[in-house]
């Protein structure tokens, strides 16, 4: 390992842990312990997305690569109810110990119409290799468009598999983002971060 990887190890580690910081204290103010993240308790059940919607979506979306999503939605919708948004995009990671994350995509909501949005993270873990994928993201109680733009904090033991497909599950307060990716490449292992999303691109992930 030479003196500039360490460097960037380094680097990658102090940004994080600064990050990782910040985030934790949005947590700090009160909030319901068993939220309801379905959106029919703010603005009724016509302003979410049902998981046959989701589906349809998806299969359009991944193509022949959407083997397994029918479960992976059933496994979303049974734990934080119906989306009342969704994101489709792509993104690209790699990883060695510490990775980065970044992708693009448009937000899709009732009543709102699209809205491109961006989003770069950190990561750490035993996690290696590199991927890219087309990722569907669901949006549970997202109470305005411009609300995507904050971090979220992956939630531990959320990964689940079906298939060619993957989802994990981020938050930010009563906000759950859950992605759900396929593409080429490989990484291995298990990692933690978070994602921050912007409303315009931006190489600095943290």
């Amino acid at each position: 390992m030479t003196w500039k990887t360490l460097v960037a190890a380094a680097t990658l580690l102090a940004g994080f842990a600064a990050a990782t910081t910040d985030a934790s204290a949005q947590y700090a103010g009160p909030r319901a312990e068993n939220a309801a993240y379905s959106d029919r308790q703010y603005g009724g059940a016509s302003d979410t997305f049902s998981a046959s919607e989701i589906v349809e979506k998806g299969h359009g979306f991944f193509g022949s690569m959407s083997r397994g999503l029918a479960g992976i939605v059933e496994k979303a919708t049974s734990q934080w109810g119906e989306p009342n948004g969704y994101i489709l995009g792509e993104e690209a990671a790699g990883a060695f110990v510490g990775g980065l994350r970044y992708g693009e995509g448009k937000l899709f909501t009732r009543g709102e119409g699209e809205q491109r949005v961006y989003w770069q993270g950190p990561s750490l873990g035993f996690d290696f290799g590199g991927d890219g994928a087309r990722t569907m993201i669901l949006v549970y109680n997202l109470r305005s468009p411009n609300a995507i733009f904050s971090r979220f904090a992956g939630i531990n033991g959320s990964a689940y598999l079906v298939g060619g497909l993957g989802m994990t599950a981020l938050k930010d307060y009563d906000t759950v983002l859950v992605p759900i990716r396929t593409g080429l490449g490989a990484r291995l292992g298990v990692n933690v971060g978070y994602l921050k999303f912007t409303p315009t691109s931006t190489w600095n992930p943290f």
